[in-house]
């Protein structure tokens, strides 16, 4: 095939950014952008091509070969069911909804049409992650500790939990997709938020967050979740298996056992850019790397809408063995 005719739906900081790695494929072209607000897509797409488009229809009457989907967690849903619709390869920013019953309902869906997706859990592509596997590889994990200690981001969505789905759903995602990766399926989690929000204009989301966590193979761990500072202090995992600790952030890899400590530096643009080259890759045929497609994603959905439903109820959750559908409240 010729050039990869790409739109995207969403024109924010998420949007941009791809819209940036994009332009700089030969061999894609951007069709265009639609936006709830006209003006950011007309701005999004006068600066890397295409067209302001004036919704999704109009949008997929275009011919796109893929669409990127960078909307907000509310806003997940129907415009998902309309490119699975229309049979279009689609990418998926993180997190793919507010909630779990939209993410099950679009996993439905990609199933049943046997559509090429992916979602935008780039820290699958840090080099440092596939050094992690290989030194975890013949040593059972016994302990992992992830972290997202954060601030509020600037936009008046973030800090409702019926918009945002609150920080495990929306920050902590990278966390646990990669908790996910390097450990395995979790089974049971007990969490707990502080009933109290940030600072923050309308806030209704817990200020901070932390869980317990079985895995299927009997390691255990936690998770600490936190909006309340004025910058981005952590974000990654501490693991302990026999004889070995790693800690991994976006940034790198440290590594500590008999031989001492050694350090190993990442490099999250390149990850940035190599999610998009995956994808695009896949779709014109020439490639084969995508690393999270929608039902792997799900995985990590279900995983952080356990946690969120864990610290509302005050109860442990139980989720499914893999390959089932939907979590269950424990008495």
């Amino acid at each position: 095939m010729g050039a990869c005719r790409v739109a995207l739906v969403g024109a924010g900081g998420v949007a941009q950014r791809h819209a940036r790695v994009l332009g700089g494929f030969a061999d894609v072209e951007l069709v265009g952008v639609t936006d709830v607000a006209p003006d950011a897509a007309a701005d999004l797409a006068g600066r890397y091509g295409g067209r302001a488009f004036r919704d999704i229809d109009d949008l997929l009457a275009a011919g796109p070969d893929a669409v990127y989907v960078c909307v907000p967690p509310f806003a997940h849903g129907p415009v998902e069911e309309a490119i699975v619709d229309a049979g279009v390869p689609m990418f998926v920013e993180k997190p793919v909804a507010v909630d779990l019953d939209t993410a099950e309902r679009i996993a439905e869906r990609v199933a049943r049409r046997g559509l090429l997706t992916a979602v935008g859990h780039h820290w699958r592509y840090l080099h440092v992650v596939d050094q992690a596997r290989e030194l975890l590889a013949d040593r059972p994990v016994r302990l992992v500790s992830g972290a997202w200690l954060d601030k509020v981001p600037p936009v008046d969505w973030w800090a409702r939990r019926d918009r945002s789905g609150g920080p495990v759903i929306e920050q902590a995602a990278h966390v646990l997709d990669l908790i996910r990766v390097l450990v395995g399926e979790v089974t049971e989690v007990t969490a707990y938020g502080d009933g109290n929000p940030p600072p923050v204009d309308g806030a209704d989301i817990d200020s901070v967050t932390t869980a317990a966590l079985r895995f299927a193979d009997g390691a255990v761990g936690t998770l600490a979740a936190a909006c309340v500072l004025g910058w981005k202090h952590r974000a990654g995992l501490e693991i302990l298996a026999d004889g070995l600790a790693l800690s991994l952030t976006e940034n790198g890899l440290t590594v500590c056992d008999a031989d001492g400590e050694r350090r190993f530096d990442a490099d999250p643009d390149g990850a940035r850019v190599a999610v998009d080259r995956a994808f695009v890759d896949a779709v014109r045929g020439v490639g084969d790397d995508v690393r999270v497609p929608y039902p792997e994603a799900l995985g990590t959905q279900r995983l952080a809408c356990a946690v969120a439903e864990s610290a509302r109820t005050g109860r442990p959750v139980a989720l499914p063995a893999p390959g089932r559908m939907g979590v269950t409240v424990g008495a």
